[in-house]
């Protein structure tokens, strides 16, 4: 290309150089075209092939022309052949000062430049530049596959002066103007030229330096009306360099194959660049009217490409903190908190949440070329680029999402797809696990690197892929049946359609599995007959069983034989349940925690999520209840395989359990006021009709407190049973009662199965909101008016002992008128043998007066605590149902009889309520 350089220039000065006494100055005026033919003679083949300044042999293979042509061109070529020598020679002259050289020299001082000449060079073979040799290396392997691996060049400022180029003031408009071009076509593949080079403040060996893109400066001397169009040419240079190693760098293994699929797509558009530079440099070669404002025409729609992808890249690399050294020390708390807890659970740390540095990748690279293009969409041509980017750096992605979408299955070695899986999260924990983790956090979303595309349907794509990889680990999954013909890139027109599609087929798929093959509707049957007592009657047949087992203390219990007690039970003929195919998976076991106790103490914990207010916590320990027997302690478990147990999980299993321990409660305290019943209507004590006014008195005060015990259990029972859990069964119920989850037959589901399962702790959480159980208040309420209840009748075998005492008819040994002779020996029965037990007490007794009192102080107290408590609950759920529910004003209704014209009725003071 350097013959190409004198070439041009000679034929620009042609018309004028033939007479031209006084040659230029880069040609050397004391010369004689005699001496130039025997100076060419003279000089070896090698010397002649040794590049001159400027002077590169591009072409060798001239454009053919007439024999005059050829001949003035061998006269010019001994003319390049003198001014090579001459530049090696003048240019130590300069060198070693570093400064710009003079714009113009006089002629007078050509003459002196030979004996200057002859001086420096005695002392030039001791100095430094002689030891210029310049050494090609490989360097060491990156994770990027394709990376330059040739070591940096040494700076052309470093160069001896030897090799340093002729100065521009010394060439023509015509030879500068040339030897600018060639330098710009080296410059434009990212080489120094030999008048362009790298400014100071640039580096190369600067990884840093590299990404931001070389400045170059233009060495003095160049014609101000070429430089300033130089320069803005050079812009261009830059932006290659500077891609260049965005491209090796972004190609690395832990930037993710979103990533590396952009990189691609810019090596190609690379590559075209460099196919643009061979072709204007043939123009160089070939066209004489080729001149640097053509290859400034020639270069604009590319340097606008090389702008936009240099903008894009800028971007990236500021987001990947690679531009910025403060960025490199700050991460992101979120992923350090991930990988803790990764850590924790088994977990290994992946090659995308290392931190130290940010890495953008995924997802985030899709959003910056996406909103880029929004920005942008007014170009044609950056719209056209971006696109096509786009399209190219979607794919990975894209085959990501139809993996997971059409096979529940997550290719993610580099952690850059939306959805996040944590292997360490097994089903098998599922048994044992009341957090839901496997459904919750086996499978989550990452929030900030949602590709804009998938913002509107994230969450469908979560579900799907959640739903199809339940359904393959079930074996359900039909692989001939998965959509071949999906769409590769966020730019096909079906690409939410994909979405869509696929989230419906995972939904029915699964539904199907849940409600057809594992019979969820059954297993939904099965747990309300053991855990609601619906029907109660195989449970009541278990109580009378086990009844002396169960009296016995929370410790003593033997939960074997309490288990065999209901396996009886169940398997007992003409009972619903024997029918039931899940009676297997109900066992029995004991709590030692008292239900109150572990409402109260769930129900006041704060900071909890939402939806998990009734949720155990297993890192905090619990108080026993010491006076806990078998009846206070009772509850049922019940074993649910996979995938149903992503439904009926532990979580909702202990909802179960609450409310099967609260409605036995109130069963076991039916079925004691029922036996003081018995005892007042068979008990010759309470039956006799005493001659004491008072005691018939007594007597009918303890009756009617009874009878309001009776009534407040009954109503209690009633209202959670047919007022709270069966409507809310039914509607439950109603949203499966097609067998493809249809409610109108038509065969797509129209409920999803996590609404299926959302639906089903609704359900749990309004019975245990009705039942008053989320309530700490009412809770507390609730177990004073329980524990007067159970004193009650705990306690009426005692109150029946001191009634016989103080009765004055049952004291003599003659039998009342009013009292039959049967009644009457049953009585002396009954006497003798509580006689005989408390012959050891040998106390002094009360009197009669003193016994009567006792009773009446006794009963008044009762009186006292059931209706006063029995009041303040009344105001509390006339609260709460004017704030809160309104279901409860019906069981207000019902519980303000057994509370009617008593001293606590109606509304009663704060403090009284606050107690």
């Amino acid at each position: 290309m350097s013959s190409r350089v004198s070439n041009y220039s000679e034929r620009r000065t042609n018309g004028t150089s033939d007479n031209d006494s006084n040659p230029r100055p880069r040609a050397g005026g004391h010369s004689s075209r005699s001496s130039q033919h025997e100076q060419r003679s003279a000089r070896s083949p090698q010397t002649a092939y040794t590049n001159p300044a400027h002077k590169r042999t591009a072409s060798g293979n001239p454009r053919p022309v007439s024999r005059s042509v050829e001949e003035r061109r061998t006269e010019r070529t001994t003319v390049t052949t003198k001014e090579k020598l001459i530049s090696r020679t003048r240019s130590p002259e300069r060198r070693p000062k570093d400064v710009p050289p003079p714009e113009k020299r006089k002629p007078k001082e050509a003459p002196k430049s030979r004996l200057s000449e002859t001086k420096l060079k005695e002392p030039k073979p001791d100095a430094p530049p002689t030891t210029w040799d310049p050494v090609v290396n490989l360097t060491p392997h990156t994770s990027a596959p394709l990376a330059i691996r040739v070591s940096v060049p040494p700076s052309a400022s470093n160069a001896p002066q030897s090799l340093q180029p002729q100065p521009l003031h010394e060439l023509s408009l015509e030879a500068q103007e040339a030897a600018i071009i060639e330098d710009l076509l080296f410059v434009f593949m990212g080489y120094e030229g030999q008048y362009i080079r790298y400014s100071y403040s640039y580096d190369p060996n600067e990884e840093r330096d590299r990404l931001t893109g070389p400045e170059f400066k233009l060495l003095p001397g160049l014609d101000p009306s070429l430089q300033d169009l130089t320069m803005s040419m050079l812009k261009m240079a830059t932006h290659y360099s500077a891609l260049e190693t965005f491209v090796d760098v972004q190609s690395r293994e832990e930037f993710g194959a979103v990533n590396h699929a952009l990189c691609a797509a810019i090596r190609k558009l690379l590559h075209d660049y460099l196919v643009m530079v061979a072709q204007l440099e043939t123009q160089f070669l070939n066209n004489e009217t080729f001149t640097l404002h053509l290859l400034n025409v020639h270069i604009l729609p590319t340097s606008q490409m090389m702008f936009q992808l240099y903008s894009l890249a800028h971007e990236l690399l500021k987001r990947n903190a690679l531009l910025d050294d403060e960025s490199e020390e700050d991460s992101d708390p979120d992923d350090i908190e991930n990988i803790l807890e990764s850590l924790k659970r088994g977990g290994d740390l992946v090659p995308g949440n290392m931190t130290g540095k940010k890495v953008c990748k995924g997802g985030v690279v899709i959003g910056l070329v996406t909103k880029r293009l929004e920005t942008m969409s007014g170009d044609p041509a950056a719209r056209s680029l971006l696109t096509s980017l786009l399209r190219d750096a979607s794919r990975p992605y894209t085959a990501m999402l139809n993996e997971w979408l059409h096979r529940g299955e997550i290719r993610d070695p580099h952690s850059e797809f939306l959805v996040k899986e944590q292997k360490s999260i097994r089903r098998d924990r599922l048994q044992q696990d009341y957090t839901d983790d496997y459904w919750e956090r086996r499978y989550t979303i990452r929030e900030h690197d949602i590709p804009p595309q998938l913002q509107g349907v994230k969450d469908k794509v979560l579900l799907a892929g959640k739903y199809l990889n339940v359904v393959r680990e079930c074996g359900g999954v039909d692989i001939s049946k998965v959509a071949q013909d999906v769409p590769k890139s966020f730019d096909d027109p079906r690409f939410l359609d994909n979405v869509n599609n696929a989230y419906a087929y995972a939904n029915e798929s699964l539904m199907k599995l849940l409600l057809t093959t594992h019979a969820l509707p059954a297993r939904l049957r099965s747990l309300k007959h053991y855990f609601f007592l619906d029907p109660s009657d195989y449970f009541t047949y278990f109580m009378e069983l086990s009844a002396s087992e169960l009296r016995k203390g929370v410790k003593s219990v033997n939960i074997n034989k309490l288990q065999s007690l209901l396996d009886l039970v169940l398997r007992q003929p003409g009972s619903i349940v024997c029918l039931d195919p899940f009676k297997e998976d109900v066992h029995v076991e004991m709590n030692e925690v008292g239900l109150i106790k572990m409402l109260q103490r769930v129900v006041n914990i704060t900071g909890i999520e939402q939806g998990e207010a009734l949720q155990p916590l297993s890192n905090q320990p619990m108080e026993n209840d010491k006076d806990a027997t078998g009846f206070t302690s009772l509850q049922l478990d019940y074993t649910v395989p996979f995938p149903v147990s992503l439904v009926i999980s532990r979580k909702t299993v202990w909802r179960y359990q609450a409310l099967f321990r609260y409605l036995l409660s109130l069963r076991y305290l039916e079925s004691q006021l029922s036996t003081t019943w018995q005892t007042h209507n068979t008990r010759v004590v309470w039956c006799h009709k005493s001659s004491e006014r008072r005691i018939e008195i007594w007597k009918r005060r303890v009756w009617t407190l009874r009878a309001r015990m009776v009534v407040f259990v009954q109503q209690l029972l009633y209202f959670c049973t047919l007022e709270v859990i069966e409507p809310n069964w039914q509607s439950l119920m109603s949203r499966l009662k097609a067998k493809d989850g249809s409610l109108d037959g038509s065969g797509k589901p129209d409920r999803t199965v996590d609404e299926l399962m959302q639906d089903h702790v609704d359900f749990l959480d309004t019975c245990l909101k009705g039942c008053m159980l989320t309530n700490g208040k009412l809770i507390k309420i609730h177990s004073k008016l329980m524990h007067t209840c159970s004193m009650f009748a705990g306690h009426m075998g005692w109150v029946t002992q001191q009634l016989e005492k103080g009765d004055p008819d049952l004291l003599g040994p003659t039998k009342p008128p009013n009292m039959t002779e049967k009644e009457w020996k049953r009585f002396q029965a009954q006497k003798y043998v509580e006689k005989e037990k408390s012959r050891g007490d040998n106390s002094q007794l009360p009197d009669e007066e003193t016994r009567i009192e006792k009773l009446f102080d006794i009963i008044t107290v009762w009186e006292k605590n059931f209706s006063r408590h029995l009041q303040i609950l009344l105001d509390a759920l006339n609260h709460y149902a004017a704030t809160e529910t309104v279901v409860l004003l019906s069981l207000c209704a019902r519980l303000a009889t057994a509370n009617f014209a008593t001293e606590f009725s109606g509304p009663r003071a704060e403090e009284d309520v606050a107690t």
